[in-house]
């Protein structure tokens, strides 16, 4: 048994991470925090009583719970806090929140390497995702002249998506060649992700769609079940955490592009 804290625990992702930790037997949702008080998270987010309430002070709850892992989909500004409060009480950080600094960043994993804690930092937790930038650092390697186009609703506050910079780091690693990255912010998107790389007389497009915030469940379950296993080291990929058990020896990681050379 998992025993996790969810930090914006009734936003627009939020939401939709709570309802999918309540659903999992082997997950004990321990404490849950957001902006606004109530007596059951359960109730706010419309999975119905789950007996924890929603309280407001993370360090509250860190303190009168044995949590394992912390889940984050907050804004950076909170996060930041959030994770130094997770890193001092042993908690593992799971976090979907973007914008964060690279100097917090580097602190994480200086934090995280002393302790012997693990911890995600994944900007995007949608499967399809992993493996949308999965196959474009494989074109690339084919088709180095590329562009990205990320799209999500007019409420996203960066610009462009932490996503999208993820995908660009990426394949420019590949490529050694600048991928301009395009936005759009339009009301009735969630978010989209788009690589176009051109070739002589081709195009090849490569496109991801999260219609809804449900897409990032399995990814958080994924970080949550195995985050621990981490020991020291802070990852920034989803395919890292899905291919740690097989790893171990159990089930491998299924969705992983496995790229064999002859």
């Amino acid at each position: 048994m998992v025993r996790v804290i969810v930090c914006g625990a009734t936003g627009q992702t939020g939401s939709a991470i709570t309802r999918g930790l309540l659903a999992e037997p082997d997950v004990q949702l321990v404490g849950a925090v957001a902006s606004h008080g109530a007596p059951d998270v359960g109730v706010e987010v419309g999975a119905g009583p789950a007996g924890v309430p929603l309280d407001t002070d993370l360090a509250a709850v860190l303190a009168r719970t044995e949590a394992d892992v912390l889940v984050d989909f907050t804004v950076a500004p909170v996060a930041e806090r959030h994770l130094r409060l997770a890193v001092e009480h042993g908690v593992a950080p799971v976090v979907g929140t973007t914008g964060l600094s690279a100097e917090v960043l580097s602190a994480l994993e200086e934090a995280c390497r002393q302790r012997g804690l693990g911890a995600a930092v994944i900007a995007n937790f949608s499967l399809g995702a992993m493996l949308l930038a999965q196959l474009a650092a494989l074109a690339a390697e084919l088709l180095p002249d590329l562009e990205i186009i990320e799209l999500h609703h007019d409420r996203k506050r960066d610009r462009p998506s932490g996503t999208a910079l993820r995908l660009r780091q990426r394949l420019e690693a590949v490529t050694g060649r600048p991928a301009p990255v395009h936005s759009v912010r339009l009301p009735g998107l969630v978010a989209h992700h788009r690589v176009i790389l051109g070739g002589r007389g081709e195009v090849l497009t490569i496109a991801h769609d999260s219609l809804s915030r449900d897409s990032f469940v399995p990814g958080v379950l994924l970080a949550v079940r195995h985050v621990r296993q981490l020991a020291g080291r802070v990852v920034y990929d989803l395919e890292e955490l899905v291919a740690l058990p097989a790893r171990r020896g159990g089930e491998p990681g299924r969705g992983a592009v496995r790229r064999r050379r002859g």
